[in-house]
Formats: C-alpha cells, sequence, structure tokens
C-alpha cells in the first residue's frame, strides 16, 4: 500500500505542476495582452501629441497670416485680388506687355544639340600637350588656335549638329 499512496502522490504533483504551467501560461498571455494594449495606447498618446503640435503650428501660422493682412491692408493699400483681375489665357498677359518699337528687329529664337566630340571635354585643355598650353598664354597664337577650331567645326558634316531656329512674329 505504500507504493499505491506514493503513486498517487507522484501524480497528485504532477497535476498540480501542470496546473500551474497552464496558470503560468495564461498569466503570459493576458501580460502580453496587456503590454500591447499599453504600446497601442502610447502609440495613440504620441499621434495625439503630434497632432497637438500639428494644430498649434496651424494656429500660429493662421494667426501671422492675419497680422501680416492687417499689415498689408493698413500700411500698404493691399488687398486680396479680385475676379476680374485674372487672366483667361496667355494672350490675355501677352497683352499687358508694352508692345515692340517700330524698328525692332524680330527676335530670333535658337536652340542647339550638338554632342561633344571625345576630345572636347571637360578637361580637354588641362590634358592637352605642351604646344597647346603655350597657345593658351599667347594670346595672337590662341585666337589662331581658336579660328581653325572654328573651321574645323564648320567643316563637320551637317548631320553632326541639329540646329532648329524660329521667328517670332
Amino acid at each position: 500500500m505504500i507504493a499505491t499512496g506514493s503513486r498517487i502522490r507522484q501524480i497528485g504533483w504532477a497535476l498540480v505542476l501542470a496546473l500551474c504551467l497552464g496558470l503560468l501560461l495564461a498569466l503570459t498571455f493576458k501580460v502580453n495582452a496587456v503590454k500591447s494594449d499599453v504600446r497601442l495606447t502610447e502609440r495613440r498618446i504620441i499621434a495625439a501629441q503630434q497632432e497637438k503640435l500639428m494644430l498649434e503650428t496651424e494656429f500660429q501660422t493662421r494667426a501671422s497670416q492675419q497680422q501680416l493682412a492687417n499689415w498689408n491692408a493698413v500700411e500698404f493699400g493691399y488687398g486680396p485680388p479680385r475676379a476680374d483681375q485674372y487672366l483667361e489665357s496667355e494672350r490675355q498677359l501677352a497683352a499687358l506687355g508694352t508692345p515692340r518699337g517700330l524698328d525692332a528687329p524680330s527676335p530670333v529664337r535658337v536652340a542647339l544639340n550638338r554632342p561633344i566630340p571625345e576630345e572636347e571635354g571637360l578637361f580637354s585643355e588641362w590634358l592637352a600637350d605642351d604646344e597647346s598650353a603655350a597657345a593658351r598664354t599667347d594670346r595672337p597664337a590662341r585666337r589662331e588656335l581658336a579660328a581653325t577650331d572654328l573651321a574645323q567645326r564648320l567643316t563637320r558634316p551637317v548631320g553632326a549638329v541639329t540646329a532648329v531656329s524660329e521667328v517670332a512674329r
């Protein structure tokens, strides 16, 4: 009978231990749920504080805008635009400008799209040999170099340079 009592006692302790582990597990879940609620509440508090700060800033901005409007009205005589001051098109805006003089030439608009050759780069002057460095320091020689360079550019095929010009009327 001693063996049976001992066996019942072991089973009792195992049941108590299982019950304690179950309660510990339930308590852990409850603690995590409360922590989650606390974090959610903290996030709501932070969001409310940020919204409050934004509203305070908005209030101060609008108050300063009202002050600026008062200064503009009293000191400078400015007012908000009226409906008759708005323009419907670019033509109405152009009509407000001054016309060109009688002997003024028509404006010419030019757009040039030319790819830069490999030898003409940002650092090409620095990387050139000593003869071209001497030519850059000597003004007459520099003009001759620029003239030959211009002549070379002008003799390039027409396909390399795409130019569009338009005369405004």
